[in-house]
Formats: structure tokens, C-alpha cells, sequence
């Protein structure tokens, strides 16, 4: 916001203004004993430049992606981000009315909208898009709200292997309300068809199945979708944006709703938020679709135009007998999204690898099974062979008894020696040495000589011999990943230290 000046004279004009002789009369109706007879115990005022390099000097104590290998994943994903999306969201005439509440006179956000809701219904396969919702969480607990009311049933299935934010905020939603929360346990990882055909029936109102799952396990979801048809029950998908680059549709499985976290598409990080609820569904749910619905029509003179519409069902109109109390939308962060998968385009989103190349190598060894991963370190993981062990996405969030997860140490062994390669490229022109220093490593020893031995077997990395500046041969290791940009260089004493 723009720094306004008060001055003596603005403030003896606005105490004039209203009567009062001074500040102090403004105060009159709180007790004397009660008002602070003393200035506030502050430090002196900065200049600008003073508060630039104090500002500057806290937010180095912060430690960001940009110099550490994020494992977090679960919904929150550092990925890159064109510099058109903030180029184009930082406007000034999307910043500052990003929700249309004088909707018609907002025809540029109608227009994001619209273009955002068609690019989501192409990426899900779903018919009918909103605007947006809060988050994953509220998208996913949406969804259920509306499988209740569309099948008067009260009965959600839900699986251990859905993540556990998710579950609780579900819990949460419903906790008051005549609905009976059931989750079934994966020992293995997934939702077994098997225990899915056991536990539906009659009242069950929906499935809710996370593809691929909290552990990155892909779920069988045309089987467990045909399970829930038949009984009744509508069946809601919970998917990773990105994933559907490379797998099925949700709406060419038969999921009859689509939830997601959308933080990916776009979005930074930004320690957790603002993110953006995604939702999408069959056209017989439409009128039961919680949120904005932005539809393209044409003015009295046959010109282009766009309109929120389906508006009976919203909260400003139907009162209590709304479809959901939701009467607003993640505007900002969905226009991001859109100008993401806009930027991206369909030949670059559409991933190239095949389908032999995604059962090589893109799944790990967890729960005893081979399954897609949740990340790029895992996919090197498996092509070392040592991820002989449960992993996830943000594991730590998970109960025991769904499996707890680790990321190998082989995986922050190369993370880090990549990471070394990209910090100090002068280091033999993309080598490093085995013998490098890391919090993320262990101690130099055998432990660290194993990891190494792990890569080299892998063929993640190659070992060789360098002589630095002051002629001794050196053992020295670079990432497979890494391209050569020439000969091998010497590397100064400095970077190739003795000890770990």
C-alpha cells in the first residue's frame, strides 16, 4: 500500500474537522489509569537504507529451495515457473480484483476464469470446471459435500494412503453433520479392490482414492471407480495436476469428480500458501458444483462477453439452501495457473516418456511393490537399486501403520553432489570429489564410501582421478547427469579439501 504522510497540520485539520481539541480527546472514553502514560519502548527509527540491509539480513536466516533440495512434496512441489506467469498475474488490473463481486465489469477476470475452468476440464476429462477453490483439502472436502447431497446416502470410503491433511480436514467438515466417515487401512501401500468390494454398499455415498496416493503408489482406479458405480456411489479422483501429463484422465476411468491441490501449476512455494483448490465434475453435477462458474456468452450486439452464471446455486442468492457456503475463489492463484498451462502449451505438458520408459523409470521399490514416485530423487533412487524401503512424499506426516517413509541417502548423495556440480562449476567443469562437506551427508568413512560405491554400480556417477593445483592425484567423482563442457580441468587446493 502507498505510504500516506500525516502531518501536524493534516491532523489538527481532520481533530477540527470532527470536533476535538486533541488527540487526547479521542481517548477520553478509556479510564485514565488504563491508558499508557509513557512512549512505546521501540528502537529509534531506521533510514531506508538502514531498514533495507536489516530487512535483507533476516531473510538470509531463511534457507529456500533455491540452495537446498526440497523433499517436501505431498501438494507442494518446487517446481520451475515461467517468467511470464508472474509477468502477466502481477497486472495491475488482475492484482488488485482478482474476485468479481461486480462480475460483468470485471470481463479480463471472467475471461481468465473461463480460459482456466477449459484448460482444467481438458487436463481431467472432466465436463464442468469452477473458478477455483481454497485449496486441495477444501476442494476434496467440496467434493463429499456434494456426493452427500446428490445421493441422499451418508456413507464416505476413504483409504489410509489419502493424504492426512486431507482426512482431517474431511473429519472436520463432517464432524457435525449425518455422515459416517470410514477409512480403510493400505498395509501395502494402496486401496486393494478386494477391500473396497467389502466395504461398499447400499448407503455409501462416495470413494475418495488419491492417484497416485500420499506414498506415490499408483492406485488401480478404473477398478476401484467400476466398484463404486455399482453400488451407487460416485467416485472421486484427488490427482496431482502435473501427474495427467503421463497418466489417465480421471474422466477416462469414470471418476464423476475431480479434486486437486493446484499449488504446482504455477505457484510457488511461498511456505505453504496461498495455494488453489481444484475442482471439476460430469455435467449432471453441474448445478450441484460448489463455487464460481464463469460462462462465455454474447452481448445485445453479438459481441463476445463472459458472465458468472449458474448463480441460483450460490450462497448470495439461495440463502440457506445454497450448494455449499463457498461464494468466493482463488482468483489470483488460478490465474497463474491458467497463464502456466498456457505457457507450457500441449506438446510441452503432454510428458514424452513411454509407457515402457514410466515402468523403468519412474516407479520405486516401496511397500513391497513397484510404484510411481513422488519426485525426481526417486526416480534416480530406483535406478540405484537401494530404495529397498518405504518412502513418500513428507512421510513424516504419515501414521505408522500407513507405512512410514525415507528418503535413501543415496538420493541426497547425488542430490548434492549435483547441487555441488551446478554451485561450483569451475570445480573440473561440472566434477566434483568424492571427499565433499555436507550437513546432508554422513562423516567421511565407510558409510559415505559405501553411498559412493552404490552411485558408481548404479551408473548414477563415475569415479576418476584428478590432479589438482599443487600435482596431487585426487579421487573425484561426477553425476552421469552432468555433460561435460570440455577436457578435465585442474581444481584449485581449496575445492579439493583431504578430509571429509
Amino acid at each position: 500500500m502507498a505510504y500516506l504522510l500525516n502531518t501536524p497540520e493534516d491532523q489538527q485539520a481532520m481533530l477540527a474537522a470532527i470536533g476535538a481539541a486533541s488527540l487526547d480527546d479521542l481517548f477520553a472514553m478509556v479510564p485514565r489509569e488504563l491508558r499508557l502514560a509513557r512512549e512505546l519502548d521501540l528502537p529509534a527509527a531506521l533510514t531506508e537504507m538502514e531498514l533495507w540491509h536489516h530487512a535483507q539480513k533476516l531473510a538470509a536466516q531463511n534457507r529456500s529451495c533455491r540452495e537446498l533440495v526440497c523433499f517436501l512434496g505431498a501438494g507442494a512441489y518446487d517446481h520451475f515457473v515461467p517468467a511470464v506467469v508472474d509477468q502477466l498475474a502481477a497486472r495491475g488490473e488482475f492484482y488488485t480484483s482478482y474476485t468479481p463481486y461486480q462480475a460483468e465489469a470485471s470481463q479480463g477476470n471472467l475471461q481468465a476464469f473461463f480460459e482456466y475452468q477449459t484448460l482444467i476440464t481438458r487436463l481431467t476429462g472432466m465436463d464442468v470446471s469452477n473458478a477455483s477453490l481454497y485449496d486441495g483439502a477444501t476442494a476434496a472436502a467440496e467434493a463429499v459435500l456434494l456426493s452427500l447431497a446428490a445421493t441422499g446416502r451418508r456413507r464416505v470410503i476413504l483409504p489410509e494412503s489419502l493424504h492426512p491433511e486431507y482426512r482431517q480436514v474431511l473429519a472436520t467438515y463432517l464432524a457435525h453433520l449425518d455422515a459416517e466417515l470410514v477409512t480403510l487401512p493400505t498395509p501395502q501401500g494402496s486401496l486393494l479392490p478386494d477391500d473396497l468390494a467389502q466395504a461398499v454398499d447400499e448407503q455409501t455415498a462416495c470413494v475418495l482414492v488419491q492417484h497416485p496416493n500420499f506414498f506415490g503408489v499408483l492406485e488401480e482406479m478404473p477398478a476401484l471407480a467400476s466398484l463404486a458405480k455399482r453400488c451407487g456411489a460416485l467416485f472421486i479422483a484427488a490427482v496431482d495436476p502435473i501427474s495427467l501429463g503421463i497418466l489417465k484422465r480421471p474422466g477416462d476411468y469414470g471418476a464423476d469428480l475431480v479434486v486437486a491441490e493446484g499449488q504446482s501449476l504455477g505457484n510457488p512455494l511461498q511456505y505453504g500458501g496461498p495455494y488453489l483448490g481444484i475442482m471439476a465434475c460430469r455435467e449432471p453435477l453441474m448445478r450441484r458444483l460448489p463455487g464460481r462458474i464463469a460462462g462465455q456468452t454474447t452481448d445485445r450486439h453479438g459481441r463476445t462477453c463472459y458472465v458468472l452464471t449458474l448463480q441460483t446455486r450460490e450462497q448470495h442468492i439461495r440463502r440457506e439452501r445454497a450448494t455449499s457456503n463457498i461464494c468466493t475463489n482463488q482468483g489470483l492463484m488460478a490465474l497463474a495457473a491458467c497463464v502456466y498451462m498456457s505457457a507450457l502449451g500441449k506438446q510441452v505438458w503432454v510428458a514424452t516418456w513411454s509407457a515402457e520408459e514410466l515402468s523403468k523409470d519412474l516407479r520405486v521399490r516401496c511397500f513391497g511393490e513397484l510404484h510411481l514416485a513422488d519426485g525426481v530423487a526417486a526416480f534416480r533412487a530406483e535406478r540405484a537399486r537401494v530404495a529397498e524401503r518405504d518412502r513418500g512424499p513428507a512421510a513424516g506426516r504419515a501414521e505408522p501403520r500407513a507405512g512410514r517413509a525415507a528418503v535413501p541417502a543415496v538420493e541426497r548423495c547425488l542430490a548434492e553432489l549435483q547441487r555441488a556440480e551446478q554451485r561450483l562449476p569451475h570445480v573440473s567443469r561440472g566434477y566434483f570429489v568424492t571427499r565433499w562437506r555436507s550437513p546432508l551427508l554422513p562423516p567421511a568413512g565407510q558409510e559415505r564410501e559405501a553411498l559412493v560405491q552404490q552411485m558408481i554400480e548404479a551408473g548414477l556417477a563415475e569415479e576418476f582421478e584428478l590432479r589438482n593445483a599443487d600435482g596431487r592425484v585426487v579421487r573425484a567423482l561426477r553425476s552421469r547427469t552432468a555433460v561435460p563442457a570440455g577436457p578435465v580441468t585442474s581444481a584449485s587446493p581449496e575445492d579439493v579439501p583431504a578430509t571429509g
